[in-house]
Parts: C-alpha cells; structure tokens; sequence
C-alpha cells in the first residue's frame, strides 16, 4: 500500500480535486488546527474549559463553538452524553498529524511568514489551499504554462471564477505569470510545485479505505457545502493577525502522540491573556 510519501511524485495530477477541498474544508475554520493539536498534545479527553486555558488567546466561547462544529465534522466525540462532557480526537482526528505535518513543512520550506507556530502555519496554509477550484486550476498548471484561455476550459471555470481564483492565488505566492507581455501564460511558482506531499498527504487522510480506517466514516459532505468558497479572515482579521504576530512565542513544532513531553503555549504568553481568556 502506497504511503504519502511514496505517491507524493505524482500527486498533484493525480488527486481527486474534490475530494482534497472537501477534506481541506474540514481543517479550514478557524483555531481548528489549534483545538486538534492540543487535544493530541495532551492525550486525554477535556472539557471545552481545559481546551481554552491551554489556548489563552482564544474566548473559551470560541472553543466551545469550535469543538462542537470539529464533533459535527467527525474529528472529535465526545466521551459522554452529559451537559459538558469531554472531548477527544475521533479515529478520523487522530489520524491528522501528517497532514498538519505536510502543510506545516511545504509553508516553512516555501513561504516568508517568519517564526510562526506550526498551528498557525497549518491555518495559513489551508488559507491558501482550500478555496474552491484551487486545487483544479493548480493541477492544470502543473503540466506546464497555460495560457488563460485554455486554463480555464481546462479547469472547468468561467471567465470571472478563472480571474478571480488566479488573482488570489498570484497573491498567495503560488501563481506568476511566465512573462510581462499581453496574454502570456500562468505558470506555477516554486511553492505551487513543492504542494505534491502536501496533497499527497490530504488525499490519502481523507479516504478511509486507503487510510486503514473504518470506512463507514467517510468525510462528511456536509463540509463541502459549508465552505466551498474563500476562507477569507473577515471580521476575525485582528485575531487572525495578532496571532501571528504572538505565535512568535508559542512552540514552532507541531503537537503530537510522541512519547516524548511535548511544548506548550509559554506560561508568559498564559499569564498575560489569562483573566478573560481573550487577545
């Protein structure tokens, strides 16, 4: 059985699209990757409480708003049916790290962000990746330039979607134009080339069968529908951007099941938000 790593050559041309922006739109919302890592990190079940105070820069309210749409997208159960029960990393969530791990390593060998947490590195990069037809345009330029034109009848796009899906991907650092000249074509940029581990690695979490899980539990559609489009920063872009700015001080590596203890949010960082749990 192929790993990620095996197949990651050809992975780009060989993703189902679809699939990868229907599992990438899981990952998508905000502090997502943040209340997975912690859960992972400390390997137990907690309350939404205990969630919050190992991440002081987030509301507790949004935590427990957070955790709740994770339970809805089968990254998380919780361990019983009382009012404030528990949560914990479902098979599906558990099963997370290398895509975390993925992205985590094509942002910092590809982009400039600086010293940013791998948590926050992770939502960036999903910020990037997991806008609808993204994942198309990008595997049609990675057979080689194409021309406007031709990419978007390649790609299944009108006019408007092609323009708009290429000028955000020119400003994510993943498009350029292969020349100055009217009409010159689309080409990848060093980073859109280096994205083959990271679908590699999506594909393969988001498909059950080839991931050795039950294959009863699938990626729910439902989050397809929820955020096929954007994932812009919105009226969150001051949360958003204080959190790169104070993810300088949080661990850069990613929380894991490794035996070996794992680094926290520094008790500084803990003491300075602590009263209200807020930036």
């Amino acid at each position: 059985m192929p790993t990620p790593v095996q197949s990651s050559a050809a992975s780009i041309g060989s993703v189902d699209a679809r699939r990868v922006e229907d599992a990438l739109s899981l990952i998508a919302p905000k502090w997502t990757s943040w209340a997975a890592q912690t859960l992972a990190q400390q390997g137990h079940p907690m309350r939404v409480r205990e969630v919050a105070a190992r991440l002081p820069f987030i509301g507790e309210q949004l935590v427990g708003k957070r955790l709740a749409q994770m339970q809805a997208d089968g990254l998380v159960v919780r361990t019983g049916s009382r009012f404030g029960a528990p949560y914990q990393l479902s098979e599906f969530g558990e099963s997370l790290p290398p895509v975390h791990r993925a992205l985590s390593d094509w942002s910092q060998s590809t982009l400039s962000l600086g010293k940013v947490a791998g948590a926050e590195r992770v939502e960036d990069a999903v910020r990037r990746l997991g806008r609808r037809h993204t994942t198309s345009v990008i595997q049609v330029l990675d057979t080689g330039p194409t021309r406007f034109v031709d990419l978007a009848e390649e790609a299944g796009l009108d006019t408007n979607a092609t323009w708009y899906r290429l000028h955000q991907l020119q400003r994510d650092g993943l498009v350029a134009r292969a020349g100055s000249r009217h009409g010159a074509p689309y080409t990848l940029t060093d980073a859109g080339r280096a994205l083959g581990p990271v679908y590699a690695a999506v594909s393969y979490w988001s498909n059950p069968a080839v991931a050795g899980r039950d294959s009863s539990a699938p990626v729910p559609v439902a989050a397809a529908a929820r955020s096929h489009a954007s994932v812009p920063l919105g009226s969150d872009g001051g949360r958003t951007a204080a959190a790169l700015r104070r993810s300088a001080a949080a661990p850069s590596d990613l929380f894991s099941h490794a035996p070996q203890p794992q680094p926290r949010v520094p008790a500084a960082v803990t003491a300075q938000s602590a009263p209200g749990r807020r930036r």
